[in-house]
């Protein structure tokens, strides 16, 4: 059977249904950047048709990052609204709390990891939290960087819309 993610254009706009991993360790949190795009995002891909959410992202986990992890509880949902690729995006994104099965956390190293599928390099790093590691990235969606330093203890939805801003 062939794989179709959840994403499609209509009319000069394109809509996302995309999961990401929250792994933080040791005030550290992990995050990616894939090839020379200029931004950097958390760990995780789109869904694909028919998929549960949480069984796309243990998927991505492994394909993007080469470790098995444990996908835990839903933290944030988010309906984000933007301007890339020449398209109007609307975004469906589901973020979940998740720990690497072997304990793997910050080393020191930077990037700490790096893995190459299809035709995309992806360049894993841990931030610390606590420094001004996050305002240095394009970290996407733009307001991650807060949430993530005051996460919240109850699922919370998050909508935001850059389109007024152009």
């Amino acid at each position: 059977m062939s794989r179709h993610m959840i994403s499609f254009p209509i009319e000069g706009q394109r809509f996302n249904y995309r999961v990401a991993a929250i792994f933080m360790v040791d005030n550290h949190v992990l995050v990616c950047d894939e090839d020379d795009d200029g931004f950097s995002m958390l760990p995780g891909g789109r869904v694909e048709l028919g998929e549960p959410s949480k069984l796309s992202l243990q998927r991505e986990i492994v394909e993007e990052i080469g470790l098995a992890a444990t996908v835990g509880d839903i933290a944030l949902t988010s309906e984000s609204f933007y301007r890339r690729m020449g398209y109007d995006m609307h975004e469906l994104g589901l973020f979940y709390h998740a720990r690497f099965d072997g304990g793997d956390g910050p080393d020191g190293k930077s990037p700490w990891r790096v893995t190459h599928e299809e035709d995309n390099e992806h360049r894993f790093h841990w931030v610390d939290l606590a420094g001004d590691g996050l305002e240095a990235l394009n970290l996407q969606p733009v307001w991650l960087r807060a949430v993530l330093r005051n996460m919240p203890v109850a699922l919370t939805h998050i909508v935001h819309d850059e389109r007024a801003a152009r």
